[in-house]
């Protein structure tokens, strides 16, 4: 399936499947599970749909957040949520979608952008990525392949999805301590 099928879809949602998704808590760093490599899934499980209902129904109550890993919810799997709907930066949106076994196919033109993590909750950092990048993936339920090509912010919010589901987070990925910064609290 391509992007432009996809997002005539309008991407995927629990609802699409009859669920409705449950909040679940998220972890924080030091967390031992955001720093393991998860497994693969199989995609069309009922535990994996459910885990995918269960990343969007979070996703969505988390003021912010554009996207939400399965490590995040304390499940080691490569399984995450995005959607950057109404972001200010976002110029390409495929809305909300589910990808399990994701992999980047291709990246060019990298830039470095400030990230933050609601597994980092008191820091930002400055992280390069790249902004032009394909990405494959299955869909939870059906398990139909999809291939996105997506840019900028979106682009930035996948890959750092995928990069929970390897075991890492944006601080790992910053160039050094004068990278990173405390997050701003505004009252």
């Amino acid at each position: 399936m391509t992007a432009e099928e996809y997002a005539g879809l309008g991407g995927w949602t629990p609802e699409k499947l009859g669920l409705a998704g449950e909040v679940r808590a998220v972890v924080a760093a030091p967390d031992p599970v955001l720093s393991r490599p998860g497994p693969e899934v199989d995609p069309t499980s009922a535990e994996v749909v459910r885990l995918a209902a269960d990343l969007v129904a979070t996703m969505r109550v988390s003021p912010g957040c554009v996207g939400l890993a399965a490590p995040q919810v304390g499940v080691s799997a490569q399984v995450f949520a995005v959607d950057v709907t109404g972001h200010p930066k976002a110029v390409t949106v495929h809305g909300t979608f589910v990808l399990c076994n994701a992999t980047v196919v291709e990246a060019s033109r990298w830039k470095a952008g400030r990230e933050g993590c609601m597994s980092v909750p008191d820091l930002t950092g400055d992280v390069k990525r790249a902004s032009r990048l394909v990405v494959e993936g299955v869909l939870p339920g059906t398990g139909d392949p999809v291939r996105l090509v997506t840019d900028g912010f979106e682009a930035r919010a996948l890959q750092h999805e995928i990069d929970h589901c390897a075991g890492l987070l944006f601080l790992d990925r910053v160039a050094g301590a004068h990278a990173v910064y405390q997050r701003k609290v505004y009252l």
